[in-house]
């Protein structure tokens, strides 16, 4: 394999906390390789490195020559005033910009990129990265805020693809279907695993039990080293020197090593009796967008309910309506007076960054009962959420995206509610934080909602699936969401939102460029999708108009509903299949 990229004792530091010391890992051409790490740990740091745009304090980093290098940020952004496509204008094939664009769901190219939504402004980012066609592709959570068809999409898309790869994501099953190589940072030290997420599980167990059983023979060292330091104050003369200094090392190894890392979340739920909530004819829009229409349903004791859907469909609207911050146009929702909820929200970050994180949760309470006569001061609960001391007394602005997401959970669950609300819980939360929040949910007595686009996550929590597919069309599948997949036929069946999108196709010129290198069949065939594609989507563009009309009845609804799910379907199979040929061409 041809070397891409080498980095040789790479050390980075801000201040006095050290993220990495003297890591060392290459990637060659065709490697896809997932970075882990916990919080803080400095996977976008070093990302950002790569891309030339953090310094580093030592080390060296060599990249092939000429190689070209695409970053997608974490939370990507554009200049003000600038266009969709002028984002795309650099890329140098207009034709392959359009598709890109189109198949992103992204139509009005004349949008100012300010005006985007952060699901929006996030595929925009993402097509203008694979169009510049880099070498070696660097992704920092490239799933967050896209909905599960571009997830899937772009899982495909990248599992077949001969592209090189580095990414930071959170997505297991991405991770595990994507990647052929994992590296994680732990503990300030790199390790590498040649495959995927299982197989990387599976080693890298083996490294903590091999490390458990190397932390059991330093403790028991360190114990009759401490004995032998308590007993022997005559023996600390010159020649017993060599043996105090040891004994200072093998203590800082192992009060660095009884430190797991992990958060332990037993925190109590409050009682929650038998009535939770009631939905009655509940009605909501935003002029033509439908988010429900005449809802009715009665939710159950510590029901567990994930909430899936294309980005605009109203899921966040909904729950909302349920916690009172919004209200229905008609209906209500009756909720139980034993209930209190607890929202984690994905704008919920509303820290004053001034203040310190011990205050943070001191504001809430100096106590935290955990049940059964056990108590925490603040200072241990976050301790338990890998907040150490030295960590605690940081103001909030020094934390990192991720850490500020693990306090906003941390200040959730301390308020013991019984019923969790959770909307997009994994966004930069680290994979170590999902395992335990999911044991968590799991045995957690109360009930949950999971509005989610993370399908291991969904497929950990949930034990049911309402689907929302736009224009007040919501569909209840008995299962975790592998299984409403397998239902489906692994196809992918979410309606578009209408309102989103413009009610027009974009016009495409023939394919010239490359095409020489195809056999004629793949030219005829490559010429047929050229005008299966406008006119599926011009007649995709006609039924969002009549759904967005709101003149349609019932049946003429989930008729047209369910062609819209139709065409979708072949739009994706074409529009993959298109770019398919298109990388042949220029392969061959």
């Amino acid at each position: 394999m041809i070397p891409y990229l080498q980095i040789n004792r790479l050390t980075k530091s801000f201040g006095d906390l050290l993220l990495f010391a003297d890591i060392a890992f290459g990637i060659a051409e065709g490697q896809r390789i997932g970075l882990i790490a916990k919080n803080g740990s400095g996977k976008t740091t070093l990302l950002n490195i790569l891309s030339g745009k953090e310094d580093y304090d030592s080390g060296e980093i060599v990249f092939r020559r000429d190689l070209r290098v695409g970053y997608l940020k974490q939370n990507p952004s554009f200049p003000a005033g600038m266009t969709v496509w002028q984002t795309c204008e650099d890329s140098g094939n207009e034709l392959l910009a359009k598709q890109i664009l189109t198949r992103f769901q992204i139509t009005d190219l004349h949008q100012k990129t300010e005006e985007l939504s952060g699901g929006q402004l996030k595929r925009v980012a993402l097509a203008h990265v694979l169009m510049t066609e880099p070498d070696l592709l660097i992704l920092d959570e490239p799933t967050n805020h896209l909905d599960l068809e571009m997830i899937e999409w772009l899982e495909s898309y990248l599992s077949r693809s001969t592209i090189t790869l580095l990414m930071v994501t959170h997505d297991r099953y991405f991770l595990d279907r994507v990647c052929n190589g994992i590296i994680e940072i732990d503990n300030r030290q790199l390790y590498s695993y040649k495959g995927n997420y299982n197989y990387y599980l599976e080693k890298r167990q083996e490294r903590i039990e091999t490390q458990n059983t190397e932390l059991e023979r330093a403790n028991n060292l360190f114990r009759k080293e401490l004995d032998w330091m308590r007993r022997q104050p005559q023996a600390r003369g010159t020649k017993a020197k060599y043996r105090i200094d040891a004994f200072r090392d093998l203590e800082k190894k192992v009060r660095q090593e009884s430190d797991p890392g992990t958060v332990r979340l037993n925190v109590k739920a409050s009682y929650i009796g038998n009535k939770i909530f009631e939905a009655r004819q509940v009605s909501k829009r935003f002029g033509a967008i439908c988010i429900t229409e005449s809802f009715n349903y009665t939710f159950s004791r510590y029901e567990k309910l994930g909430i899936i859907g294309n980005n605009g469909t109203g899921k966040t609207t909904f729950i909302k309506m349920i916690i009172g911050e919004e209200t229905p146009d008609a209906g209500a929702f009756d909720i139980g007076e034993t209930v209190t909820f607890g929202y984690y929200s994905q704008t919920g970050l509303s820290f004053d960054e001034k203040e310190k994180v011990i205050d943070v949760v001191r504001n809430i309470a100096e106590v935290i009962d955990l049940g059964n006569g056990r108590k925490w001061t603040a200072s241990q609960f976050l301790q338990h959420f890998l907040f150490p001391p030295e960590k605690q007394q940081d103001y909030v602005v020094k934390l990192s995206g991720g850490e500020q997401r693990r306090l906003h959970l941390c200040t959730v669950l301390m308020k013991n509610p019984n019923f969790l609300i959770l909307d997009e819980p994994t966004n930069d939360l680290d994979i170590i934080t999902l395992n335990i929040l999911e044991e968590y949910l799991a045995g957690f007595k109360g009930c949950v909602i999971v509005v989610s686009h993370d399908r291991y996550f969904m497929d950990k929590v949930v034990d049911h699936v309402w689907v929302f597919k736009g224009q007040g069309i919501i569909r209840d599948f008995p299962g975790n969401y592998t299984q409403y997949r397998e239902a489906l036929g692994n196809t992918i069946p979410e309606a578009q939102n209408p309102a989103k999108k413009e009610p027009k196709s974009i016009h495409r010129e023939p394919v010239r460029r490359m095409t020489s290198k195809l056999s004629f069949g793949e030219k005829r065939e490559l010429e047929t999708l050229e005008k299966d594609i406008p006119a599926l989507e011009a007649e995709q563009a006609q039924i969002e108009q009549a759904l967005s009309s709101g003149h349609l009845s019932n049946d003429e609804l989930l008729q047209q509903s369910q062609r819209i799910s139709q065409i979708l379907e072949a739009l994706d199979a074409k529009a993959l299949r298109w770019m398919e040929l298109l990388e042949n061409s220029a392969s061959r």
